[in-house]
């Protein structure tokens, strides 16, 4: 589950003071309401570990005797369990190193540096919606002294021939397997191939951008190191899909992961323990990446119940993107304001004690909405006919939130 700020107000009618609140106050109103249903339903989609309490969290780790040595000497500055781990990711990945970050964002600014540093050139081409380029604050040029270069901004995979005549040089192409913001899409294996040899073809080296990459070897049909075996580096991250406290790694030749290990000092990655996190991203290697497939596969169950239950409503139209889920995440739009979506949905949890849609919505222009919709353990408890009965109620909220708007003037 992400947590995209709703766009818009609270609802008309919910909330006694909601015209004396800002818009600021009301998305939190909304949030705290979101997060509240979330708890305390029996019924969800997904339960990724962040949202649980301390207590909880710290659950993660009470079987962690059964991954590693717990009378071993704790982790100093990256050695004893922070090594194993690497040691372990780049066994997955098929790499001969790895180095453990703390966080994904430092991690890729660290690996793109090397890697401008052996190309000679400071230019990343990467596609517009990737992550860096919308959620990282311009921190390539900013912080790295890189120059991202988009090949592409449409929602979509781009293809090796936009790679291969694309109309400056670069040192680096970087690619997001999946690509989150375009609906956590990926191309087929053919296609990713052939987008990697037109960069080679431009004695340019690749990274893959793998913060999920664990969820895609179901599209595929490729095993991890396989997939991994087409980038010179490649990133992942032990929370996103793993349910980690946190962290990242950096898989690649052992000369630049121990290049990358310096920079990692520089840029006060360096800590001084990281046992906790380090032990809950082995939890998720243990626990979670083998149930992954399954997550992928249900997803797909579920996005064609949606797509049918949806067309069983009075709803017009609604998207699932894509069609086919290619990972166990993908995206619904509907056409209704933010504003009466988010309430139905929240009042859906309130009232039923099944949220169906957990996330936020976010709105894509007048009257058009989208949420994310993750599929992990807790799905695998639905049927088909458990989504399409959750539709129906939605829905019937959905119509009451719309005809509540319209009568206050906010309908379309």
């Amino acid at each position: 589950m992400s947590d995209v700020a709703e766009q818009g107000g609270q609802s008309d009618g919910q909330l006694s003071d909601a015209g004396q609140l800002s818009d600021e106050e009301r998305l939190k109103q909304r949030r705290k309401r979101r997060i509240s249903a979330y708890r305390s339903v029996s019924r969800v989609l997904a339960r990724p570990g962040f949202l649980g309490t301390l207590r909880e969290r710290l659950a993660l780790l009470d079987d962690a005797q059964h991954f590693y040595d717990l009378d071993e000497p704790s982790d100093i500055y990256g050695n004893g369990v922070v090594a194993a781990l690497e040691e372990k990711v780049a066994h997955l990945l098929g790499k001969e190193a790895a180095a453990f970050f703390p966080t994904g964002t430092m991690a890729q600014q660290v690996a793109l540096r090397c890697w401008a540093g052996r190309t000679g050139s400071p230019a990343v081409a990467l596609h517009a919606l990737a992550h860096p380029e919308v959620h990282e604050r311009h921190a390539f040029s900013q912080v790295s002294g890189l120059r991202p270069v988009r090949v592409t901004g449409e929602s979509r995979f781009l293809t090796a021939d936009e790679v291969r005549e694309f109309d400056e040089p670069f040192g680096t192409l970087m690619l997001e397997l999946p690509l989150r913001d375009a609906g956590f899409v990926l191309p087929s294996w053919e296609e990713l191939t052939a987008v990697v040899e037109a960069a080679r073809e431009r004695d340019a080296v690749v990274h893959f951008d793998g913060a999920r990459l664990w969820e895609s070897t179901t599209h595929f049909g490729r095993p991890l190191d396989e997939i991994a075996d087409l980038a010179d580096t490649v990133y992942v991250s032990f929370y996103k899909s793993l349910d980690g406290y946190g962290g990242a790694a950096l898989a690649g030749p052992k000369t630049l992961v121990d290049e990358a290990k310096v920079w990692r000092h520089r840029y006060g990655g360096q800590i001084f323990q990281q046992f906790p996190t380090a032990l809950s991203a082995l939890a998720g290697l243990e626990r979670e990446l083998p149930r992954l497939p399954a997550y992928v596969a249900h997803a797909r169950v579920v996005a064609e119940a949606l797509r049918e239950g949806f067309a069983a409503t009075g709803v017009p139209w609604t998207i699932v993107h894509p069609e086919v889920p290619h990972t166990n995440e993908f995206q619904l739009w509907l056409p209704h304001d933010v504003d009466v979506v988010s309430e139905a949905a929240i009042r859906q949890g309130e009232e039923t004690g099944v949220l169906l849609f957990a996330d936020a919505w976010d709105a894509k222009g007048p009257g058009l909405a989208m949420t994310e919709v993750s599929v992990r353990a807790a799905g695998l408890e639905w049927t088909a006919d458990d989504v399409k009965a959750a539709v129906a109620q939605f829905a019937s909220r959905l119509t009451e939130e719309a005809d509540r708007a319209k009568a206050a003037g906010g309908g379309r």
